[in-house]
């Protein structure tokens, strides 16, 4: 497995969240986020992985950034908070964007079955559902570059 590193994309050099953000965003969607991904993001929001590819379904898909935590008002577009009120009307409650792909669809943690450690779906632009991890500790795990193998 190739280690992952982090590119800027949002901003031209890391933009680290305070725990003091998170926590905002947690109280504002309702949702307490898993403890790795807040390490995550709090280091790289707005940053986009390498490897990024992951599996979905019978194929893959691509992480294009890890939305931001706070909503920087030039690039509200990569926001968390924009990015929940473009899908809340069309998903189940408990459904909360945590990354973009290329196509525009949203990595998201799906709380629904478990509040502690929430499953991570893909919910495309036809606002479509499709499992992708039982955990972002997982997801992060199985990124890889395309040239894998599917396991």
């Amino acid at each position: 497995m190739t280690a992952l590193q982090w590119i800027p994309y949002v901003w031209d050099e890391p933009h680290p969240a305070t725990s003091q953000e998170i926590a905002q965003l947690e109280h504002r969607l309702g949702a307490t986020f898993p403890k790795t991904y807040k390490e995550v993001a709090a280091q790289y929001q707005g940053m986009t992985p390498h490897p990024a590819v992951f599996n979905v379904g019978n194929g893959t898909n691509v992480i294009n950034v890890l939305l931001t935590i706070i909503e920087d008002t030039e690039w509200r577009t990569y926001s968390i908070m924009r990015a929940y009120e473009a899908v809340k009307p069309h998903v189940p409650k408990e459904i909360y964007p945590f990354a973009s792909t290329p196509g525009g669809e949203y990595l998201c943690f799906d709380y629904r079955e478990s509040p502690e450690e929430p499953r991570i779906i893909l919910v495309t632009v036809e606002m479509f559902i499709s499992p992708v991890a039982d955990s972002f500790t997982d997801f992060m795990t199985h990124l890889h570059d395309g040239q894998t193998v599917r396991p």
